[in-house]
């Protein structure tokens, strides 16, 4: 429940209870996966329910004491990511806890204890049995942390990826039997390592340029393959896969014309102006733009970098309003605030035909103003802190 005080919302949660099995009782569903979890408890109770020891502590306003049932603080001390009684049944009760270990682990610069690691290698396969909308949400953290790659690294280490983004990675685990340790050096790894340091540079990011970055090699081989248009051949190739992580219909049709517009970035000439400045008033430019860039730069391949040059002055001068990808929790900012820190880093001409494009922006962002939008973009100004 939330709480009105004192001008702030404060958000309350009672003490809840074991679920049955743990409390000795007997129980007709013995798979561990929690379908309900809304019984009162004691203090004791609810910390030993939660997944691991570093989440576990708490605060006792009336003397300014940090209680302790499970021996988190020594953890933090040591650095030791660690669940809440037998992993293996942890892991069984909410396989997302095996997501979030990776994630607090390269985050917070923890070490996974062994039994914990083993546990999450074992029970990999639980992931299928998550809720889709968790598993989105967790992602889009991840896409906010600026650890994006390592994160994903430490989920190749574990198996993970083959369950969760199995199609993706199929490939590159046959070639590679140090698939894990090498993942950075991967295609993939390679752009998620560029876009979180584009990131950090204060580059505007959304869940559609990571989902992407993440798929664009299935996309690549769909049109080499298949004899038919750019975006029934990235459909029939894409959709079983969307399909299987219950992507909403409108994040995967955005992610088709992201794919199916990185060959228009290639032309740069000025008598398809007109065309060109059509594309960039499509609603998914900036994001698809970003995917070319970041795929040219891993790439090294010194003709796509011309290119996203050429395109990169346009980006600049007119900022795109940002989409939210479906399942994210999180802030976002205005589309005004956005704009403004969009266009702050950039270097432009003092001319007076790009003062009026200045002036176009402008109007552009007032009128973005009165618009519902309710996008989320991912900036080194707003990186997200919740886990």
């Amino acid at each position: 429940m939330h709480i009105l005080f004192r001008g702030k919302v404060i958000e309350v949660s009672t003490f809840r209870s074991l679920p049955d099995y743990r409390l000795g009782k007997a129980v007709e569903d013995q798979d561990y996966l929690i379908k309900r979890d809304n019984k009162f408890g004691t203090p004791q109770e609810d910390a030993a329910r939660r997944d691991f020891t570093i989440n576990s502590l708490y605060y006792d306003v009336r003397n300014d004491s940090i209680i302790d049932y499970v021996g988190g603080f020594e953890d933090i001390r040591n650095k030791v990511l660690r669940v809440i009684g037998d992993p293996d049944i942890s892991f069984r009760e909410d396989p997302v806890r095996m997501l979030r270990a990776v994630k607090f682990a390269e985050i917070l610069g923890l070490n996974i204890e062994k039994t914990t690691s083993k546990a999450i290698r074992k029970h990999k396969a639980e992931l299928e049995k998550a809720s889709s909308s968790r598993m989105l949400e967790e992602y889009n953290k991840i896409f906010r942390t600026w650890k994006t790659s390592l994160i994903f690294q430490g989920m190749a280490e574990h198996g993970l990826l083959e369950v969760l983004f199995k199609e993706a990675f199929e490939k590159e685990r046959k070639r590679n039997s140090n698939f894990g340790e090498k993942f950075l050096e991967t295609n993939i790894g390679k752009r998620l390592a560029i876009a979180d340091k584009l990131l950090t540079e204060r580059e505007e990011m959304t869940p559609h340029i990571f989902y992407s970055l993440i798929f664009s090699d299935l996309a690549s081989e769909a049109l080499q393959k298949e004899n038919m248009h750019l975006v029934p051949a990235i459909k029939n190739s894409l959709e079983p896969i969307f399909n299987r992580l219950e992507t909403p219909k409108k994040d995967k049709d955005r992610l088709i014309k992201i794919f199916a517009s990185q060959q228009r970035f290639l032309s740069t000439e000025d008598e398809k102006s007109s065309q060109n400045n059509f594309f960039r008033m499509k609603d998914y430019f900036y994001d698809a733009f970003m995917v070319f860039k970041i795929g040219a730069i891993a790439e090294n391949d010194e003709k796509a970098i011309q290119s996203a040059f050429f395109w990169e002055i346009s980006v600049r001068k007119r900022p795109i309003p940002v989409k939210r990808f479906n399942g994210g929790g999180g802030g976002s900012r205005s589309n005004k605030n956005r704009n403004k820190n969009f266009q702050k880093n950039r270097e432009e001409r003092p001319n007076r035909r790009e003062e009026n494009q200045n002036s176009e922006s402008e109007n552009q962002s007032r009128r973005n103003q009165n618009e519902d939008d309710s996008g989320e973009n991912y900036s080194a100004e707003n990186p997200g802190n919740e886990f």
